[in-house]
C-alpha cells in the first residue's frame, strides 16, 4: 500500500522536475519511479555505499541519492539522475514527500507502533479495540513482554538480532526504545506454560551473547490474557528489571512472578522504608556492620540458622560464630538465632540493600 502513496508523490513531482527518480527499499526493491527502473546491480551499489551516509545527501554512480529516516533503521531510498543542483534540490524534496508519507502510513497501519502506543499508555481502551479490529490484531490472544536492557554495548546493535529471531511481524513485535532498551512483545500458542515463556528469555539471552557478545538483562512480565492488560505487563516487566537488579544482583533472567519479597519491598514508599530501619535499628544503625560480619550473616541466613554448619562453612569454631553473633545482638538488638528476629532482620537488610541502591520508581 505505500508503494502506492509512493507512486503518487513521484507522479506529481515528475511534473515539477525534468529528471527519472524513484524511490527503493532497504532490499534494492524499486516501489515507485518516473521513468525505466534502473540496474539491479546500480541499486545494490546505492544501498551499500547509503550506510556510510546515514542521514546525508550523497552522489554515486551518476546518481543523487538521500535514506528516508527510519527507526530504528532507514527503511527507503530515494534517487534522481544526475549530480547538478537541481538534482540535489529534486531528490531534498521528494524525500521530504516521502518521509511524510511514510509517518502518515506507519501512524495508521503499522502495527508495532501501534503496540507501542498500547504499553506507553498512548490510547484509550475504545480507540484501542477500533484500532485493533482495522489492523486484523487479535485482542483476545495471551501475549508476554519482555524489557531487554544492555549492560554492556557492543559494535552491533541487538534490534536486528532480536527481529531476526522472531521475524512474524503480525504477530511478534519488537520495539525500539533507545540503543540501551528494547521492548519484546511475543504472542503465545493456546496451552503454554510457564516454562515456555522462560524458554524465550533464555533463548534471547544465549543469542544475544553468541551473535554480538554483548551483556544483557531481561525481564520478563506475567502474561497478558488479551490487549487490554499489555501495559500493566509492560511496566511489570520493567519492575522485574529494577527489583532483580537489586535482589537478584547474580541473575540474568529476571521474572516478575518470581520476585519475592523483593517486590512487596519496592512497592513500598520510601519513607515508611526508612521509618522501618530507624523502627529496627534502635540500637545502632546496619551500616555499622563490617564486610566480615555481613558475611557471616549470610551465611547463618544460608543455612537455616543452623550455627554448626555456618561455622563450618566459615572454617571458624562454634564458640567463635556464637560471639559474632552476639556482636551483632549488641549492635542491633536482634538474636539472630530467634526465629522472629531473624526474620525481621532479613527484611531490614533488604530493605536497606533497597535504599542504598538508589531506586528510581517506575
Amino acid at each position: 500500500m505505500i508503494s502506492k502513496a509512493f507512486q503518487d508523490i513521484v507522479s506529481q513531482m515528475a511534473e515539477v522536475f525534468p529528471k527519472k527518480f524513484g524511490i527503493a527499499d532497504a532490499t534494492g526493491l524499486v516501489l515507485a519511479a518516473n521513468g525505466p527502473e534502473i540496474s539491479e546491480d546500480v541499486v545494490e551499489e546505492l544501498i551499500r555505499t547509503s550506510s556510510d551516509n546515514h542521514n546525508k545527501i550523497f552522489v554515486r554512480e551518476g546518481y543523487t541519492v538521500r535514506l528516508i529516516d527510519g527507526k530504528p533503521y532507514p527503511e527507503y531510498m530515494v534517487y534522481v539522475e544526475g549530480t547538478d543542483e537541481i538534482s540535489k534540490y529534486c531528490c531534498n524534496a521528494v524525500t521530504v514527500a516521502a518521509n511524510n508519507v511514510r509517518h502518515y502510513y506507519d501512524e495508521k497501519y503499522d502495527k508495532t507502533i501501534f503496540m507501542q502506543n498500547i504499553i506507553f499508555d498512548n490510547m484509550l481502551a475504545f480507540d484501542m479495540h477500533q484500532k485493533a479490529l482495522e489492523l486484523h490484531v487479535d485482542i483476545e490472544v495471551p501475549r508476554a513482554v519482555f524489557y531487554i536492557k544492555v549492560l554492556k554495548k557492543g559494535e552491533v546493535g541487538i534490534f536486528e538480532v532480536i527481529r531476526n529471531m522472531f521475524p512474524d511481524k503480525e504477530k511478534d513485535f519488537v520495539i525500539n526504545i533507545d540503543s540501551s532498551n528494547i521492548v519484546f512483545i511475543k504472542e503465545l500458542k493456546p496451552g503454554y506454560s510457564e516454562d515456555d515463556v522462560s524458554g524465550i528469555a533464555k533463548q534471547i539471552l544465549d543469542t544475544v551473547h553468541s551473535e554480538t557478545m554483548m551483556s544483557i538483562l531481561v525481564g520478563v512480565s506475567s502474561v497478558a490474557e488479551n490487549i487490554n492488560q499489555l501495559n500493566t505487563s509492560y511496566k511489570e516487566a520493567q519492575i522485574a528489571l529494577e527489583v532483580g537488579k537489586v535482589f537478584d544482583e547474580e541473575k540474568s533472567i529476571l521474572n516478575y512472578e518470581n520476585l519475592g519479597i523483593g517486590r512487596l519491598i519496592y512497592q513500598l514508599p520510601i519513607k515508611l522504608c526508612e521509618l522501618f530501619l530507624k523502627e529496627v535499628f534502635k540500637k545502632g544503625d546496619i551500616s555499622l556492620l563490617d564486610s566480615e560480619t555481613i558475611l557471616t550473616i549470610n551465611k547463618f541466613f544460608e543455612n537455616d540458622l543452623n550455627v554448626s554448619e555456618t561455622s563450618r562453612q566459615l572454617f571458624v569454631h562454634r564458640n567463635t560464630l556464637v560471639y559474632r553473633l552476639e556482636k551483632i545482638y549488641k549492635l542491633t538488638g536482634l538474636d539472630l538465632r530467634k526465629f522472629d528476629q531473624a526474620i525481621v532482620f532479613k527484611v531490614a537488610m533488604m530493605v536497606h540493600k533497597y535504599l542504598t541502591s538508589n531506586p528510581m520508581k517506575i
